[in-house]
């Protein structure tokens, strides 16, 4: 069990939506907040509200620039003492078909969605484990990363990558005192699709005027199934609770049940006969 009374916590993505979530619910349980993000606006917000239950350092930060990262892992905790607790969320939910995307388009997912939870764990985790004393990664995934959509092979890609990361981390540090979970949401009422938009290498200058039509119609009905979704509040209680009770995975519902028992049945018929 990890209390999070007294610890810090570094939150990336945590000015809006399931990092702020997150941020709220840990600092309700008394943990002292650092919160990166790209969006200094949003920054500012989150800290003029949490710093009235706890302390707060905010700064912005593009999870995928290591050099960066590391100066920042500095400065936060000679203001707010040892990070203990990773959550590693920032996160984008863009990409394109499989036939029209690129090598830019790649690199950008991989490098905030896979690559940002690496830097993340590469930079707090030897200083947690230099110091003793315990502490929890936090890796936020998908319920994308369990099983295989159409149209999002990008996205499935990065939070598969994940997922198999968090399990095996967790194997791994466990007797080393230091708990993993991971964070599969389903729909979760944020505006992750419109600030994706924002910053997505553009696909569409390529398109034809009837694809441009279907991209931002399967834009719209993205935000249309996420503004119905959990609020971010709720999934941050999730994901404290889970931190206290050491859990590995973290679901947001149970809209993905049968695409899983589909998947499962899959692999276990394509084991080999027992003879």
């Amino acid at each position: 069990m990890t209390e999070l009374s007294d610890r810090t916590a570094f939150i990336t993505g945590g000015a809006n939506g399931i990092g702020l979530g997150i941020a709220h619910a840990f600092a309700r349980s008394g943990a002292r907040l650092v919160l990166v993000d790209l969006d200094a606006d949003a920054l500012e917000r989150a800290k003029a509200e949490l710093s009235k239950q706890t302390d707060v350092f905010t700064a912005v930060l593009d999870v995928r620039d290591r050099d960066a990262y590391g100066r920042l892992a500095d400065e936060a905790e000679a203001r707010l003492g040892p990070v203990s607790i990773l959550v590693n969320n920032a996160g984008v939910a863009g990409g394109a078909p499989s036939n029209r995307m690129t090598y830019e388009l790649w690199d950008w997912g991989m490098g905030i969605n896979l690559d940002g939870v690496i830097n993340g764990v590469q930079t707090f985790l030897p200083r947690m484990l230099e110091r003793g004393g315990g502490g929890h990664i936090v890796n936020t995934a998908s319920a994308a990363g369990l099983f295989a959509g159409s149209g999002n092979t990008l996205y499935c890609t990065a939070k598969f990558a994940v997922v198999g990361m968090s399990e095996s981390l967790s194997v791994e540090l466990e007797p080393l005192g230091i708990g993993v979970s991971v964070l599969c949401p389903g729909p979760v009422a944020t505006g992750i699709v419109a600030r994706t938009r924002a910053f997505q290498p553009k696909v569409t200058r390529s398109m034809s005027g009837e694809q441009r039509s279907k991209a931002f119609a399967r834009n719209e009905q993205a935000i249309q199934a996420l503004a119905n979704g959990v609020q971010p509040d709720l999934v941050g209680e999730m994901v404290r609770d889970a931190v206290e009770a050491n859990r590995l995975f973290i679901l947001t519902d149970r809209l993905v049940e049968e695409p899983i028992k589909v998947r499962t049945r899959a692999l276990l018929k394509a084991m080999p006969s027992v003879t």
